[in-house]
């Protein structure tokens, strides 16, 4: 059986809200500035490549679960490359840095492929290019 998980209304203004059903927290999405909107709150593209670095941190954080690895304080910057002709995003880049991560070479292996093989980063178009850096 196939459950709703959110709803989106367009509020005007090239804006729209987005709310989780079950948690009730909300989502503003603004058209950026390049494209006739205030950028006064992440677009939509911004929330796909914001959405990449939080799947991939997720399974990262299951990974380091379960090999004992203490994750916390783990960040990334994340750059978006718009392509002009189709407007699209052309490529997400990812820099992943832990100030002090204490981990096996092997964990950390464990980890990045956790990274590249979470579901957003399977499900994006492969013409979408994917630069991932990881800083540990």
């Amino acid at each position: 059986m196939e459950t709703i998980m959110a709803t989106v209304e367009y509020v005007g203004g090239l804006r729209t809200r987005a709310t989780h059903l079950k948690s009730g927290d909300t989502i503003t999405t603004d058209a950026p500035t390049d494209n006739q909107g205030k950028g006064e709150a992440f677009s939509p593209t911004d929330l796909v490549s914001s959405a990449l670095s939080s799947c991939m941190m997720t399974i990262m954080g299951q990974v380091a679960q379960r090999e004992g690895v203490e994750l916390k304080g783990l960040k990334t910057e994340v750059v978006k490359i718009m392509s002009a002709n189709p407007r699209k995003i052309a490529e997400i880049k990812i820099t992943f840095t832990h100030p002090d991560l204490q981990a096996t070479d092997v964990q950390k292996q464990k980890l990045k492929n956790a990274a590249i093989t979470c579901p957003v980063a399977l499900s994006l178009s492969e013409s979408l290019k994917q630069t991932i850096t990881f800083n540990f």
